[in-house]
């Protein structure tokens, strides 16, 4: 197939990185794969002039890494900011939105670029979008791919689509892998660090500070691809690594006896599936991914959102187990990847494609 990627400006989310593995992986299966996005956009006038003010000089958009560096992609970006057009892309078999404002460019593609899909990470309905523009994107006829079941869901009930395929996300063995262990020295937690609101970073700050009222020698690690120093009551004592190479995150993981998650939304959660790849046991917020995969107490520990309370403890019952009893929480958790592999979801992906394809034709 001749496939093409519609993105926004990438970077190091996770939805980025989810789709350079798929374009990967499909190019390495022999379809014939582009992906075109544009580059960041350019500071504002006002920004400029107080950019000037402030000393700093004339700002510009400096490019920024991206989960498609180095993977020999064929990757277009554009001379300047704006939409995708028809004159962007190659005539192909599909052409795939990858995010809310990518599908309103896919959708005024012409015919010859391809069957449209519409690969749906998140329900992109948050206060600082365009909420009406975002959910009118959700009921465009763009044959619809989402990573887990409760987008299936919502694309169902609320926007009455019933034709939508799942593929859920997967984890790399190869990068994120631990081998059996036991509890640190130092009760150890982690988390990802991200400015974000739905993420939930204020919550596990919280929920860590009551922490260390029971275990005041509690070592706290967190990474991100952006730095702390802004962020409200940031405890200096954690243990920060900015934008850690890929290869090093497995060893940030398989320092922790437990991660902490606490968004208040998430599409996925790929750091928690990669948590668990690396033998440490979670505490999440019911969003997401561990909605599908932890019973609590079994394979982990699930709460409610913004539950300070119920994260601390959630945590503290972990680092309480005796060393027999963490050593089976860690290995349940690992095995509740067991059947998880990007090989079997690229496999489902491409089906899905196909039935975009097949679906077209009938139109």
């Amino acid at each position: 197939m001749k496939i093409s990627f519609v993105l926004p400006t990438v970077g190091m989310s996770g939805g980025i990185k989810v789709v350079a593995i798929y374009a990967k992986m499909l190019a390495d299966k022999g379809h014939e794969v582009v992906l075109v996005s544009p580059p960041p956009q350019q500071p504002g006038f006002f920004q400029k002039v107080k950019s000037v003010l402030k000393g700093s000089g004339w700002p510009q958009a400096k490019p920024t890494k991206s989960h498609l560096d180095g993977l020999g992609l064929n990757h277009q970006v554009l001379d300047t900011y704006r939409p995708v057009t028809d004159k962007d892309l190659p005539d192909a078999d599909i052409v795939v939105a990858s995010w809310w404002e990518t599908a309103e460019w896919v959708y005024a593609l012409g015919g010859s670029k391809g069957a449209k899909v519409y690969f749906i990470q998140h329900h992109e309905v948050f206060d600082f979008l365009p909420v009406e523009r975002a959910e009118a994107t959700y009921r465009m006829p763009l044959h619809k791919i989402v990573i887990a079941k409760w987008l299936l869901d919502i694309m169902n009930h609320q926007y009455g689509d019933s034709h939508v395929d799942l593929v859920s996300n997967s984890v790399d063995r190869q990068q994120f892998y631990a081998e059996p262990r036991g509890k640190q020295p130092v009760p150890t937690i982690g988390f990802l660090f991200a400015y974000a609101d739905f993420k939930g970073v204020d919550v596990t700050l919280k929920a860590i500070q009551k922490l260390k009222v029971t275990i005041p020698h509690l070592r706290v690690i967190s990474f991100g691809s952006f730095k702390p120093d802004d962020f409200p009551h940031w405890d200096k004592t954690i243990e920060f690594y900015y934008s850690p190479a890929q290869d090093n995150i497995r060893n940030l993981y398989a320092q922790c006896d437990v991660w902490m998650t606490a968004s208040r939304t998430e599409g996925f959660n790929l750091p928690a599936m990669e948590a668990m790849a690396c033998r440490t046991p979670i505490v999440s917020t019911k969003a997401g991914w561990p909605m599908e995969a932890i019973e609590s107490f079994k394979n982990g520990v699930l709460t409610e959102v913004d539950d300070v309370d119920a994260l601390a403890k959630g945590a503290e019952w972990v680092l309480s187990l005796n060393e027999d009893d963490w050593k089976a929480l860690s290995l349940r958790a690992y095995e509740t990847l067991a059947e998880s592999s990007w090989a079997h979801s690229t496999e489902l992906f491409e089906k899905a494609l196909k039935n975009a394809i097949a679906t077209s034709r009938k139109k």
